[in-house]
């Protein structure tokens, strides 16, 4: 691994940390910037950075970094009703890499966006699900129908500005 590649990947890692605490608290989840930085560092990077990234961030906040929301850190805040969503970021941003770099341009990426996005919904209301006593309604109600606008928004502001990113920084 290049030297700028670890350089990048911590770079998105703290990004991820400080999009955290740009939270507004909406019920037992709170609307952050996380989101955004997730698909953006699978889209900038590529699916293995971007998963690396978002790994090294998880493994912070659960070592007890205070990178989460709140500037809170440990392992009980990913066993807590939030720790589907943080735990499901390697995965999306993994997963929207890969898919923008398989499928190439501007469609690639927000087919890839769109399911990182659904990967963080998926094991988000999942967790929440359970923390809520077996609730999935509920959970579904609180943990993921407030964020789809919101998240789509992020989504699409991800795949416009991970182009250019990309053709500033070089990656190739």
């Amino acid at each position: 691994m290049k030297g700028k590649d670890v350089a990048f990947m911590a770079l998105f890692a703290a990004l991820t940390a400080v999009s955290a605490q740009m939270s507004v608290p909406i019920g037992p989840v709170p609307v952050t910037l996380q989101v955004f930085l997730v698909l953006l560092s699978g889209l900038v990077l590529g699916a293995r950075l971007g998963f690396l990234s978002q790994l090294v961030y998880v493994l912070m906040g659960a070592v007890g970094i205070p990178v989460f929301s709140n500037f809170q850190g440990g392992f009980a805040v990913l066993y807590g009703p939030t720790g589907g969503y943080i735990a499901a970021f390697p995965i999306a941003a993994l997963i929207a890499g890969y898919l923008a770099e398989k499928s190439g341009g501007k469609t690639g990426m927000i087919i890839g966006s769109l399911a990182g996005v659904g990967v963080i919904y998926l094991l988000g209301w999942l967790r929440l699900g359970l923390f809520l006593a077996g609730d999935f309604y509920k959970a579904f109600l609180l943990g993921v129908l407030p964020f789809i606008p919101v998240d789509v928004i992020k989504a699409a502001l991800a795949v416009l500005i991970a182009d250019r990113v990309r053709t500033a920084i070089d990656l190739g």
